[in-house]
């Protein structure tokens, strides 16, 4: 082997590890790599191995075989290859440790482009290959090859496939313990790249069949090219060497005497001399040079390997000269230096132009880094590509050289086109272009640049074409941001309450002009969605379970409705869908009850399983309206009433939904400032003992003198809880109540505790408790004579505040009572829970329980229950003496009802007490009023 080629050889940039051996096995050249591991030394230790691997290799004509050497802290696992000249013999062996840093991990292996996976499964002759596998050979998912093992042999050059099948077969046949080929395979370019192909069944049936191979490609088209490379270089040395102007010179270091060629005197500057030893060059040289040739001597003697130096020097007009060369020793049987060969050039002006480019390759390096820009100059005809360091960076490849195809392989395919298609026009006389294109890294990060380019054919080069570009990822993300955050909802990525409102005005427009242009009168239809149960997912699972049911509806809905529909986010659980076709009632309730149908079903979160229901409201362009927010506010009063209808239903928007949220909003603002106007007044109504002298209760009934036409409570209160106007009209009926309590006590009038109505609205308020007893001690009546009556279901939310209320009014002696009970969530607990005093049973059992076996039976129940629970029990709406009669039969404890008096203003109801009084002391009362104290 020539030195100038080994020399050669080791200064290519691979990662491998790599030595190169003489016939005889002896080290010739070893690179950085290969010395860190110190393989040469393991290569010296383990002669007698490599010795038998090497006649392997020159008797049998393999191409490598795999060799395993100790090394300094692992085992060195590699691959011994013969270079064979042209006529077949051998010239030199090969020793390659791929991958000496233990960087061959998984993901590491996957993204360099080295290593690509497949994994074949055998039963169904389908190949799965990894991304990497198809970058390597230039191909994406889109036109990658079929995925049948004949397709990959297919692959294979001609000259190559037999060997590959036949290793193939020997590792499935179970001869050999895996599979491995070093073969060529087809790119999508239509050239040839060499890979190992190396594999491993790992699954097997039960008798023994094989049913699944995972196995890589590894790139070692660099390898294939420095062996041939090799071979080449030995032919073409000596012309190489004429043209490059190099000296030669030999030296014989036993007898200091040498052979010193007329060209190497002029290129030092130096009288030409006929006799020359090596010590005389020393003396004449410089210092620094001569420190240079001893360090390059020592090192040649030690390892018995050429060394490459450079001598810095000054010539005979004491200009700098450098000078770059190379000792090849010539070695006896021992392994003594008998002779070294060398050669040496003259490389200043090179290094002047190195320079001078460097300097100027570093100054655009730094305006590019500064500006983030990076470029590239692309031969038309050869497609060679020239990149910066930024423009590699910019691509997340490392620097060095690399092809356009394999960058434009990272490129989305219609960027690959646009680009293609610019250089196209540019070839063609077409001024310069600029172009915003899209690509992928290896880690998957998408990337956005502005693409300057132009052809450059300035006088006395070449033309080619220049690119700079520029990353503008974040600008154009930060305009997306912009732009999301303004029309979608972050969350479901659907289009907000904004863009909705966009969209349905333009099908709305669309639907008015197609119908004026004798279009069918069907119009387009506007849903309104409500999740049913949403809060109490997110009350009991957190905002995250309420996250993922929302993403699920909007994943549920887009499969639930067909591709013209619009549909959104309104805000909250509400959704909002625009059947924007032609269609009729039926289809919108069809559509509806789809909706309702996909959302009611569970989703699973976690180990839970969430459900909600959901309720629609419908509303119709033309019937209901001709304008958006006329649809929207239809949609939302039918939404309403398919909610108080019992939810998971729907509604179609009619006159009387339309008379009743009309009604509801006049009642909504009238409400407002009502309390200012002095609208509202109390009424009483009391509640007897029967049979134990107790002196009546007194509940405040609130009846609102409306100007606009009578409303019942029934009416007005639950539009009170929803628009907030119960707290300040609930906290006026209590200080009303006390105050009129206590005129009723100095008058002198005998009643136990005044009983007032309260709402969950109230209980939820924040420092509700405490000013309830303050509004006591400031009209001046005991808050232990003050009742609250709470429905059910204001008690079964239980919560922290709840319970707050209810310490303070058990601190200060305020009584308890359960209303309407029996008609709510009649859950025994939280009757436990909380200090309730009094249950009182709902009208409907009473009415109905003298005709009504099962309302006797329930009614009869909770006088029971209560008594059980150490509770007072009143009936409220008893009108007859036998429904008294059979109540007081069962226990019950006090009567509510017309059969002693209807409720009555606060001047009557202190009559009414009087009379109530008298009675009780004339008869000694026994619980039975004698007569019926007022009309009804």
């Amino acid at each position: 082997m020539d030195a100038g080629a080994i020399a050669s050889l080791m200064q290519h940039p691979i990662n491998s590890a790599l030595l190169v051996l003489d016939e005889e096995g002896q080290v010739l050249a070893a690179n950085p790599a290969a010395q860190a591991l110190a393989l040469p030394e393991a290569a010296a230790r383990y002669a007698p191995l490599l010795q038998d691997l090497r006649l392997a290799l020159a008797g049998n004509q393999q191409q490598a075989v795999a060799c395993s050497l100790p090394g300094l802290e692992r085992r060195l696992d590699g691959w011994l290859r013969a270079v064979r000249a042209p006529e077949g013999g051998v010239l030199a062996y090969t020793l390659s440790i791929p991958d000496p840093d233990g960087a061959s991990r998984w993901q590491v292996a996957l993204d360099s482009a080295g290593h690509g996976l497949w994994d074949w499964d055998i039963a169904a002759n389908r190949i799965f290959r990894s991304e990497s596998w198809l970058s390597m050979l230039g191909y994406t998912v889109e036109d990658a090859p079929d995925d049948s093992m004949e397709t990959a042999f297919a692959l294979v050059h001609p000259d190559d496939v037999e060997r590959a099948r036949a290793n193939m077969r020997s590792h499935l046949a179970g001869h050999t313990g895996a599979y491995v080929c070093e073969h060529r395979v087809r790119h999508a370019d239509g050239g040839w790249r060499w890979v190992r192909d190396s594999g491993r069944v790992v699954a097997w049936s039960a008798d023994g069949r094989p049913l699944r191979m995972v196995g890589t490609y590894t790139a070692i088209e660099e390898q294939k090219q420095l062996e041939d490379r090799l071979r080449r270089q030995q032919a073409l040395l000596e012309e190489i060497q004429r043209l490059a102007g190099m000296a030669s010179w030999s030296w014989d270091p036993l007898t200091d005497s040498g052979w010193w060629p007329r060209d190497l005197y002029r290129l030092l500057g130096q009288p030409v001399r006929t006799r020359d030893s090596a010590r005389a060059w020393l003396r004449r040289l410089p210092r620094t040079a001569t420190s240079a040739l001893r360090r390059a001597w020592r090192r040649m003697r030690r390892d018995g390997l050429p060394v490459h130096f450079e001598l810095e020097l000054r010539d005979g007009h004491g200009q700098p000269l450098h000078l770059q060369a190379w000792s090849q020793p010539q070695l006896d049987a021992d392994g003594h230096i008998v002779r070294v060969l060398g050669q040496v050039q003259n490389v200043t002006e090179r290094r002047r132009a190195d320079a001078l480019l460097r300097w100027r390759t570093e100054l655009l390096e730094r305006v590019s880094t500064l500006g983030h820009i990076g470029g590239c100059e692309i031969e038309p005809d050869t497609r060679r590509v020239q990149w910066t360091d930024e423009c590699c960076r910019l691509h997340g490849l490392p620097p060095g050289p690399l092809a356009l195809d394999d960058a434009l392989a990272l490129y989305t395919r219609e960027s690959r086109e646009t680009f293609e298609a610019a250089l196209v026009r540019l070839a063609a006389g077409g001024p310069p272009e600029q172009l915003e294109l899209c690509f992928y890294r290896q880690n998957g990060q998408r990337i956005r640049v502005q693409v300057l380019v132009e052809l450059d054919s300035r006088d006395g080069l070449a033309p080619r074409f220049v690119a700079l570009f520029r990353d503008v990822s974040r600008e154009l993300e930060t305009s997306e941001r912009i732009e999301l955050l303004s029309h979608y909802d972050l969350l479901t990525g659907l289009p907000n309450r904004f863009l909705l409102r966009v969209q349905a005005e333009e099908a709305i427009a669309a639907a008015q002009d197609g119908a004026g242009d004798g279009a069918p009168e069907q119009g387009l239809a506007l849903l309104l969605v409500d999740l049913d149960g949403f809060k109490s997912i997110n009350d009991s699972f957190g905002h995250a379970a309420g996250d993922a049911m929302l993403k699920a509806a909007a994943g549920r809905m887009h499969h639930t409705l067909q591709g013209g529909d619009l549909f959104g986010r309104l805000g909250g659980d509400e959704f909002m869908v625009v059947l924007r076709r032609p269609v009729e009632i039926a289809e919108a309730e069809d559509a509806a009850r789809r909706l309702i149908a996909a959302l009611s079903e569970p989703l699973a979160f976690g180990s839970e399983h969430l459900k909600v229901g959901a309720s629609v409201g419908i509303a119709r362009l033309g019937p209901d309206g001709q304008a958006f927010d006329d649809l929207l506010r239809a949609a939302h009063a039918a939404l309403q009433v398919a909610r108080e209808r019992g939810r998971n239903a729907w509604q179609v928007h009619n006159e009387e939904i339309q008379r009743h949220a009309r009604r509801r909003l006049e009642i909504e603002h009238a409400l407002r400032g009502a309390l200012e106007r002095e609208e509202f007044t109390l009424v009483y109504q009391p509640q007897v003992s029967i049979g134990d002298g107790h002196p009546p209760g007194i509940e405040a009934l609130l009846r609102w003198h409306w100007p606009g036409g009578s409303c019942h409570p029934g009416e007005f209160i639950p539009i009170a809880e929803q628009c907030g106007e119960i707290v300040r009209l609930g906290e006026w009926v209590i200080a009303e109540a006390c105050r009129q309590a206590v005129a009723w006590h100095a008058a002198g009038l005998n009643f136990g505790r005044i009983a007032v109505n309260v709402s969950g609205v109230q209980l939820r308020d924040p420092g509700f408790a405490e000013r309830v007893v303050a509004l006591c001690q400031r009209a001046g009546w005991p808050p232990a004579r003050l009742e609250l009556e709470l429905t059910e279901s204001a008690l079964i939310l239980d919560s922290d505040n709840l319970r707050h209320c209810f310490q303070v009014f058990e601190k200060h002696g305020v009584q308890l009572a359960v209303d309407d009970f029996g008609t709510g969530f009649s859950n025994l607990h939280y009757l436990n829970r909380f200090p309730v005093q009094r249950l009182k049973i709902d009208r409907s059992f009473v009415t109905d329980m003298l005709r009504d076996a099962n309302a006797g039976e329930v009614t009869q129940a909770i006088v029971h229950i209560g008594h059980a629970l150490g509770m007072r029990v009143v009936a409220e709406g008893v009108e007859t003496q036998e429904e008294q009669a059979q109540l007081k039969a069962w226990g019950c404890d006090e009567i509510q009802g017309y059969v002693y008096t209807r409720p009555l203003p606060p001047r009557e109801l202190a009559q009414w007490l009087r009379q109530y009084h008298e009675a009780g002391l004339a008869e000694g009362w026994s619980g039975t009023l004698p007569l019926r104290a007022q009309a009804r």
